[in-house]
C-alpha cells in the first residue's frame, strides 16, 4: 500500500460569484512528483474534515503560494505583498495544531515560510530590499550550498543543489527548533529543517519543477519513504 500524502490546496473563496463561489487550485506537478516518488497524493482544501485528514495521512506537503498576511509574525503588510486567500491559512494552520508532530512534512516555497512561521520565526517580506535585485524570482535556475550536516543533504543525496527560484520573500527570523541547512550565494536562506523529526523539511524553491534533477528525485523519494514508515507505524 502507497502511502497517503495529503496536498493541501489553493483557496480564492468567493460567494459573489454566482456561478463557483471561487476555485481550489494545485499545480499537477506536485501531485506527480509524490506519485513518481510512489506515494498516494491526495488532496485536502478548506473544505475537508481536518481532524479526519490528521489522522488519515502518513505525509503533508506544503506546497507554494501567494504571500502570507504578515500579521501572522507580526509585522504591517510590505507594499509589494500579495496576499493569499485567508481560506488557506485558516486551513493549514488548524491543520498543523491537529496534526502529530512526527507526521512527515514538506513544504516547498511558501510552505517553506509558513513552516518557519508557525514556529514562531518570520519573514523577509521582499527579498529585492535586501539583496538589491530580483534574482529570486521569475524560475532562475540558481546553484544552493548546503550547509553542514543535514538531514536535507542526506534525503537530496549531495552537498550543492540546483533549483528553480519564484519567490520575493524567504526567511528571516529562524523558527524555534530549525536549523537552516542551505543557503544561496548571497545569504539568502533556502532550506530549513527541524533534524529532532524524521522528515521535516522546508525548502525556498520549486523542486517538482526540475523532475529530470537528480536531488530532486532523491528528496521527493526521502519524503515518501518517511511517510511510508510513518504508516507503517500507525499500524
Amino acid at each position: 500500500m502507497r502511502p497517503l500524502i495529503g496536498i493541501t490546496v489553493d483557496a480564492e473563496f468567493d460567494d459573489s460569484n454566482d456561478r463557483s463561489n471561487g476555485k481550489l487550485m494545485l499545480n499537477w506537478n506536485y501531485a506527480s512528483r509524490v506519485a513518481e516518488a510512489c506515494g498516494n497524493p491526495i488532496l485536502i482544501s478548506p473544505l475537508t474534515d481536518l481532524e479526519w485528514a490528521a489522522k488519515s495521512i502518513d505525509g503533508w506537503l506544503i506546497p507554494g503560494g501567494a504571500d502570507m498576511d504578515a500579521r501572522h509574525f507580526g509585522e504591517e503588510n510590505h507594499p509589494k505583498a500579495e496576499l493569499m486567500n485567508p481560506k488557506r491559512w485558516e486551513m493549514e494552520d488548524r491543520l498543523f495544531s491537529l496534526i502529530d508532530p512526527e507526521l512527515p512534512t514538506l513544504g516547498i516555497c511558501y510552505g517553506c515560510q509558513f513552516i518557519n512561521v508557525k514556529r514562531g520565526g518570520s519573514l523577509i517580506q521582499h527579498l529585492p530590499d535586501v539583496v538589491e535585485n530580483d534574482e529570486h524570482t521569475g524560475g532562475t535556475l540558481q546553484p544552493y550550498e548546503l550547509v553542514g550536516a543535514s538531514k536535507l543533504s542526506t534525503f537530496a543525496g549531495t552537498e550543492r543543489v540546483e533549483g528553480k527560484s519564484y519567490h520575493h520573500q524567504a526567511v528571516a527570523r529562524v523558527g524555534s527548533g530549525l536549523a537552516v541547512v542551505a543557503k544561496h550565494d548571497d545569504g539568502t536562506v533556502e532550506a530549513i529543517e527541524d533534524a529532532s523529526k524524521p522528515f521535516f523539511v522546508g525548502v525556498q524553491w520549486h523542486p517538482e519543477r526540475t523532475p529530470e534533477d537528480a536531488a530532486t528525485q532523491n528528496l521527493f523519494r526521502s519524503f515518501v519513504e518517511a511517510a511510508r514508515e510513518y504508516m507503517e507505524s500507525k499500524r
